[in-house]
């Protein structure tokens, strides 16, 4: 736990980063008490640099959105209807985001205004363990532009795994860990991830996820396969055990057939992140989960964040191992190896 005062000093780390100076304003979100010290260190970290800053705090809705508790969902917040904290938000130039917007259609909004938005709901030891460096920022952008180049994803694992995504719908997409560029949305501390969306019918194929895998939000590691049978961008089957049937009753019980739609894919780059995380510690939304080193995920649900049509409220993460990855059959992650066309690319210039 750190001290209010290096709280303050970490989160203005991030203001900076995020490009925050005196001309601008900085709007902290949070719903009820929750993150009351985050709350109160980014606003000392505002103060510091100068910004005008406000806190548009808002009556709890649920506590799901939180990661910690309850059935989690996502796009459904205290935003949905409130239209002068919308326009609140829109007029700001960062909005530092303490309870998790994303995924919702307010976000969009306000993104589309111009506005840029960090999320910081992880634990704060961790927030200070993978801040964003230099070299995961190298890494996301050389990820986002290798997929921008590219026209289809594949991905296979040794449990009999073979998917492929048409990519040639929606832009690239990656997450730095900041939050610098108007419209741009981020989430600290989840530097090192790049991603694609699939096109609304362009996925086919079958998943299969092994034991070891990671199943978010059940932030639970899978113990038997899973087997997802994948055709025109929905799922039709999930087949195994115990953990198959947990999966299946979840998307079941939102009875919403946009639950089975498929949303993004990509790789984790972060060297920083480790695959043993979730064994120790169950705490916030498993953010490092998604982004160490070599690791394939793929997602289910919503694909607002691109403008795209699905925005059910349900959404699975799959963090999987040792598989590998090739955009237009270029090979970027082999055997859950992270390749040189990544690694060499993203290295700093002598």
């Amino acid at each position: 736990m750190l001290s209010p005062a290096s709280f303050i000093d970490l989160c203005e780390r991030m203001l900076r980063l995020c490009e925050a100076n005196a001309d601008e304003s900085i709007a902290v979100v949070s719903q009820g008490d929750e993150r009351r010290d985050y709350v109160e260190a980014f606003l000392g970290a505002a103060e510091r640099i100068g910004a005008t800053s406000f806190h548009l705090r808002l009556p709890s809705a649920t506590l799901a959105i939180g990661g910690d508790v309850g059935v989690w969902k996502v796009g459904a917040t205290p935003l949905a209807g409130n239209r002068p904290a919308i326009e609140a938000l829109k007029h700001a130039d960062l909005v530092v985001d303490t309870m998790f917007i994303h995924h919702s259609i307010e976000q969009v909004e306000i993104l589309d205004s111009g506005t840029r938005i960090i999320t910081v709901v992880e634990p704060e030891d961790l927030l200070v363990r993978l801040f964003p460096t230099d070299e995961t920022t190298r890494l996301t952008q050389r990820g986002v532009d290798l997929i921008s180049e590219a026209a289809e994803l594949r991905f296979t694992n040794p449990a009999g795994t073979d998917v492929t995504y048409k990519i040639d719908t929606y832009p690239a997409t990656g997450q730095f860990g900041f939050s610098a560029d108007p419209g741009h949305w981020d989430h600290w501390p989840s530097s090192g991830m790049a991603y694609a969306y699939g096109d609304d019918d362009g996925v086919n194929g079958k998943i299969v996820v092994a034991p070891g895998d990671v199943l978010l939000p059940f932030k639970k590691y899978a113990q038997s396969p899973i087997e997802f049978t994948i055709e025109n961008g929905r799922i039709q089957a999930i087949e195994g055990g115990v953990d198959a049937e947990i999966v299946r009753e979840y998307l079941a019980n939102f009875d919403d057939p946009n639950a089975y739609g498929m949303s993004h894919v990509g790789w984790g780059m972060n060297p920083h992140a480790h695959w043993t995380a979730l064994a120790t510690d169950t705490r916030g939304h498993g953010m490092e989960l998604r982004a160490f080193e070599g690791n394939v995920m793929f997602s289910t649900g919503p694909n607002t964040q691109v403008k795209g049509p699905n925005n059910t409220e349900a959404h699975t993460d799959i963090v999987m191992r040792d598989c590998s990855l090739f955009l237009d059959d270029r090979p970027i992650v082999v055997d859950g190896e992270l390749q040189d066309i990544v690694k060499d690319q993203a290295a700093a210039p002598a």
